[in-house]
């Protein structure tokens, strides 16, 4: 009894021993078997379905319980799960298509316009592709479309449309490959492109070109207007009493016996300014706000077309001004000025208009630029906005004002008043479907304009007051 009992200590402890290796051989064979994908196909990324992860937890813990309590049957399920797993893996191995591209062959469209994304899948190798379902992230949505098999030299081409219902830019792709077992247990995904950029530009109209807001400049273009001073010479004419001596052209004088003077072309620079109001209390609806941003966009557009010095300005947001002074008596102390002086403690906090200009190298630039604007209900106001415009643009002749319906005549006139003087300014409220309106008030000129199409009447009725 003794003997056994003494014997008995080694033989347990030998087959704890087994059991404790066989159990960690189990888990590092369930392992490799997950991860036997991620080293076959590098290019891929393979991910565990909640379901996989719950085989794989299922066969570790058959595994377990089976080799610990000695219950075959349970350790030839457990297994068998790890078998499903590795053979869900190796379901996965292959890249299937040689190359999925994707393009966009219009990357501009307006609002309203067909627009779609071209995926071409190309099968250069020698195995045959038995085909794959393609996923194409656009926008928020994900299409989703099953390729079917290609052969050996096979070529695919699919369209995908894009909405563009709304003004924006559209993140369409990366186009990827989902491969999936059948039972579920793990998933494959290979990107195949990068993100392309649909840029859905505000809708905009043609308009004929402005012969208001010019300043004559000595650095400008000739015209054909002709003047008795300026640096374009253009001929020479008989003296008439009024004119300046200084331009008489003597040598010609004494050739004719008359006097003759110097004659010049006029030389003309146009500087125009463009103030898209984007508060949002201006505006009673979003269908406002994109009039709004089609109508600036359209006299924008018409001015880069003329090749006029442009300046398009949006309203941004208030920033505080200086920030208190949190060094106190000590900055006192080291013969620091008065901190309330300086903005500091006790010093009030002023709020600063903030804007934005927008680039106007082209009309492709702005209109890019003009798929980002939103309406801000932390916008600057629109009489501090064209106080700033005025400080930081110079030069200005002509300034359009763009605004909602919801801006009262009194707002305008007060945004009107923080611009310099001499600049022609010209107030556009916009209404979705409502009535076309035109009006002088104080010498602002107020156009309401509820559809795009009466922006053509409001400018030829500018161009003909000027």
């Amino acid at each position: 009894m003794t003997f056994q009992t003494r014997t008995s200590i080694p033989e347990e402890a030998a087959k704890q021993g087994f059991l404790a290796v066989t159990i960690a051989r189990a888990v590092v064979a369930v392992r490799s078997a997950v991860a036997v994908v991620e080293r076959w196909t590098r290019a891929g990324r393979s991910v565990v379905t909640p379901l996989g992860w719950g085989v794989l937890a299922a066969s570790v813990f058959a595994l377990v319980l089976g080799y610990g309590f000695g219950w075959l049957e349970l350790a030839l399920i457990g297994w068998g799960a790890a078998a499903v797993l590795a053979l869900a893996s190796a379901w996965l191995v292959g890249r299937g298509a040689g190359a999925i591209e994707l393009t966009l062959p219009v990357p501009r469209v307006a609002v309203g316009e067909a627009a779609e994304a071209r995926l071409v899948a190309r099968n250069p190798g020698r195995r045959r592709f038995s085909g794959a379902r393609i996923e194409v992230p656009v926008g928020r949505r994900v299409v989703s479309r099953f390729f079917p098999a290609l052969p050996r030299g096979g070529t695919l081409d699919e369209r995908v449309p894009i909405p563009t219902e709304r003004r924006g830019v559209v993140e369409v792709g990366p186009v990827r490959t989902v491969r999936a077992d059948p039972v579920g247990l793990m998933r494959r995904e290979i990107v195949w492109s990068d993100v392309r950029m649909l840029h859905v530009h505000p809708r905009t109209i043609a308009v004929s070109a402005l012969s208001t807001g010019f300043l004559r400049d000595l650095e400008g273009s000739p015209t054909r207007d002709l003047t008795a001073s300026d640096i374009a010479f253009h001929a020479l004419r008989e003296y008439q009493p009024g004119d300046d001596r200084r331009y008489i052209h003597w040598r010609s004088s004494a050739k004719t016996g008359t006097f003759m003077v110097r004659q010049f072309e006029e030389t003309r620079r146009s500087r125009l300014m463009v103030l898209l109001d984007l508060a949002a209390d201006a505006y009673e609806d979003e269908e406002d706000f994109e009039l709004a941003v089609s109508v600036a966009a359209s006299i924008g557009a018409r001015a880069i077309r003329d090749a006029r010095s442009l300046a398009f300005v949006v309203s941004g947001r208030d920033r505080l001004g200086r920030e208190p002074d949190t060094r106190g008596e000590a900055g006192s102390r080291r013969g620091l000025a008065n901190p309330a002086a300086l903005g500091g403690v006790g010093a009030p906090r002023r709020r600063q208009p903030a804007i934005g200009e927008l680039p106007t190298a082209s009309r492709d630039r702005l209109l890019d630029a003009l798929c980002l604007v939103e309406a801000d209900d932390h916008a600057s106001g629109l009489a501090d906005t064209a106080r700033a415009a005025a400080e930081s643009v110079s030069g200005v002749s002509l300034a359009f004002v763009v605004t909602g319906g919801a801006r009262g005549v009194a707002d305008l006139r007060q945004a009107a008043s923080r611009l310099p003087l001499g600049i022609e300014a010209v107030a556009v409220r916009c209404s979705a479907e409502g009535e076309a309106t035109a009006r002088s008030v104080g010498g602002l000129s107020v156009y309401g304009i509820g559809y795009l199409e009466d922006l053509t009447a409001m400018l030829a009725r500018t161009a003909s007051v000027a």
